[in-house]
């Protein structure tokens, strides 16, 4: 039996019941570079025994500090305001990926075109054809 105020009596003391609703489905967390730089940085600020209460206060684990020491230290905290994606891919790494994708494109339709070209001249000498003109010729 409950009673008004969320107890339940056992024996001679009232036991407080827990809540039943548990979440739908639980969201994963994510950390601004601003939000995790400042705690790392508040971190080494902190005298012995007092990072514990950090993370407690900011709901962290001491993995999330080792993780974010790393990325401090390779130096992809310090960019700020920079989106997702490659931090070195400027305007020039991108035309050059962009134009070696269309020179692959463009390397595989002429070894296409070329296949063609060499069937249909070996289908023309099969059958005694002329075989067609050949582009690039000047003769």
């Amino acid at each position: 039996m409950m009673t008004e105020n969320g107890t339940v009596p056992q024996g001679s003391t009232m036991v407080r019941t827990a809540p039943t609703e548990v979440p739908a489905r639980a969201t994963r967390r994510r950390f601004s570079a601003a939000y995790k730089l400042r705690i790392v940085e508040e971190a080494d600020r902190c005298a012995p025994g007092e990072q514990g209460a950090l993370l407690r206060r900011e709901g962290l684990y001491s993995s999330h500090l080792t993780k974010w020491r790393r990325q401090r230290a390779a130096g992809s905290l310090q960019r700020r305001g920079r989106g997702r994606g490659s931090p070195d891919a400027s305007a020039a790494v991108r035309q050059v990926t962009a134009l070696e994708r269309e020179n692959r494109r463009l390397r595989q339709r002429l070894d296409r075109a070329e296949t063609i070209i060499a069937a249909q001249s070996k289908l023309c000498a099969l059958w005694n054809l002329p075989t067609p003109p050949q582009h690039g010729s000047n003769g």
